[in-house]
């Protein structure tokens, strides 16, 4: 065993072996920016981690969230994938909107939840203050990641919280009606938005100033990324791509420039606006539903320094075509899958690994 799990201390210790390991791991994951003509993809296996504890147990308790955290490092190191050893202070997706006066519900199995509806009137937009930035939850952030920060073992590295993005924000703040209010107060809505985007811009840096003196690169779900911030478009499939286009790509755009760049998320089931996203120039990875979206279209018209993540169990179509040997002609993919115990991630690693034709 090259990690052990430290009972109630919950206290991962990694070997020399796994720490040189991991370093190539790391050099590797650049390589998905730097040459992504010449890399290999990233396979990342997750299998069931020995967690203890509720979500709700682990948002009050920062030694248990500590604990259960490190036991999913030591699921993946047991299997030695390709997924870097990450830890996140995790509270979920509401934790912006808090800083703008949204109430957070903690949930038990569960992440918290924002209560939706601050901002009361759309106008009230041009009159609303940027938050501190140690407002709504981000005083229990920094409590928090102070606390892994003091305990953090050797090649673990500590992630962003969730930062969502300006217009999930903003549609938490808001609530429902600003799908209305795009068509009867769209100023107010881009007010709101801007409001939104300047708070991020300030908060990214911020943030990771917590847990890195890097601001080229940053780490987030077990990989290694170009830029500092991963943004989430789940809510783009309520909104048009022409309202998109209009109204929060400007603002996606400013974020990225702002930040230099970093990844999204989008699991959405409207196709046409993929294509939109990547006229974000500071989009330098992409995670999307492969259940709705075919990988093999998204890598065509993915830039080339954009690289790909999705995940699929493993008796998905997606990993039995991958396993067959036909993969995607871009070689800057990170693929996540899964497997019922480390014996049957590794075996499961060992197949994707002989199934890329050009490995």
């Amino acid at each position: 065993m090259s990690a052990t799990l430290a009972g109630d201390a919950g206290l991962l210790t990694l070997d020399g072996r796994q720490i040189e390991r991991i370093a190539a791991l790391r050099s590797r994951a650049k390589l998905l920016y730097t040459d992504p003509e010449s890399c290999l993809p990233m396979l990342q296996v997750a299998t069931p981690a020995r967690t203890r504890w509720t979500v709700g147990q682990r948002v009050r308790d920062a030694s248990r969230m500590l604990e259960d955290e490190l036991a999913v490092v030591q699921a993946h190191i047991d299997v030695e994938d390709d997924w870097i050893p990450t830890i996140r202070v995790q509270f979920g997706t509401p934790i912006v909107a808090s800083a703008f006066g949204c109430g957070v519900i903690v949930q038990e199995n569960s992440l918290p939840c924002a209560e939706q509806g601050a901002l009361k009137k759309a106008a009230d937009a041009f009159a609303l203050p940027v938050p501190a930035l140690d407002a709504g939850w981000y005083g229990k952030i920094a409590e928090y990641t102070a606390y892994f920060r003091e305990r953090l073992p050797a090649g673990v590295v500590i992630q962003h919280p969730d930062v969502q993005s300006a217009f999930n924000n903003a549609h938490l703040i808001r609530g429902n009606d600003i799908l209305t209010d795009f068509f009867d107060e769209p100023d107010a809505v881009d007010a709101l938005l801007d409001r939104v985007t300047d708070f991020m811009i300030a908060l990214v840096p911020h943030l990771q100033g917590m847990i890195s003196a890097d601001r080229e690169w940053f780490y987030d779900w077990g990989m290694l990324y170009k830029g500092q911030v991963r943004i989430s478009a789940c809510t783009m499939q309520l909104i048009s791509p022409e309202l998109y286009r209009k109204h929060v790509l400007p603002r996606d755009t400013r974020l990225m420039s702002a930040v230099g760049g970093g990844r999204m998320h989008y699991c959405g089931i409207t196709g046409e606006v993929i294509e939109d996203f990547f006229r974000n120039p500071g989009i330098h990875a992409f995670d999307f539903d492969v259940s709705r979206h075919d990988l093999w279209r998204v890598a065509e018209i993915a830039p080339p320094q954009a690289a790909l993540l999705v995940g699929a169990g493993p008796k998905s179509p997606l990993i039995e075509r991958l396993l067959s040997g036909d993969w995607p002609a871009k070689r800057n993919l990170i693929i996540n899958t899964s497997a019922a115990s480390a014996e049957e991630g590794r075996q499961l690693l060992a197949a994707l690994r002989r199934s890329i034709p050009y490995a």
